[in-house]
């Protein structure tokens, strides 16, 4: 149970870690949540830093989600211990004790969760998410729909209940950190985002 708690505890911390507003802070030096939407994902950074900076943050905001699972996977824990290390590093970027509670959307970070536990679910999500994006130019409603998808695309692969669980609490936290972005959809007041083969106007 010790062992458990610290796993929880490790992998909350390294959720919390603000990529996004220690990147732009540092190499822009600008403080990323007084600009565009105030989130500190890949997205803003990507409308307010470059794409080059976007993807780092990207990278390594999947990857604060991605290490440890693979950690207890790699100690050979118990599989609950792996879908606690990812609940609590997801918790750890939208709840970042190092930003007084805020943080990101969960959507990068429950990625790298989900590629470690359920990897065609991952996929497969990333699929939805890229297709619906493509074809709107909504991040958000992609990240939604992919949202909605997952418990689906997990129960298709696992036809197990805690891994079904454990996609329908991951949903949940990403769809309700969009719960600000759903109400600009609602009233078609929410920015779409350029591609990288676009131009901007």
């Amino acid at each position: 149970m010790i062992t458990l708690l610290f796993i929880i505890i490790g992998a909350y911390l390294i959720g919390s870690i603000p990529i996004g507003y220690l990147l732009c802070l540092l190499v822009k030096g600008i403080d990323i949540k007084q600009y565009g939407s105030g989130n500190i994902g890949a997205t803003n950074v990507y409308r307010i830093a470059g794409g080059k900076l976007a993807s780092i943050v990207l990278l390594m905001d999947i990857l604060k989600g991605f290490f440890p699972v693979l950690l207890t996977q790699h100690l050979s824990l118990p599989f609950y211990y792996s879908i606690s290390a990812g609940i609590a590093s997801i918790m750890g970027h939208n709840f970042s004790i190092f930003l007084k509670g805020k943080g990101g959307k969960g959507v990068s970070t429950g990625f790298g969760v989900i590629t470690g536990l359920f990897p065609l679910s991952a996929l497969f999500s990333f699929l939805v998410w890229i297709i619906i994006v493509i074809a709107t130019r909504y991040v958000s409603l992609g990240a939604i729909i992919a949202a909605l998808c997952l418990p689906f695309f997990i129960y298709f692969f696992q036809q197990d209940t805690l891994p079904l669980i454990t996609g329908a609490i991951i949903s949940f936290f990403i769809i309700f950190a969009h719960r600000n972005n759903i109400k600009r959809l609602l009233t078609k007041k929410e920015n779409r985002i350029l591609m990288p083969w676009e131009k901007r106007k």
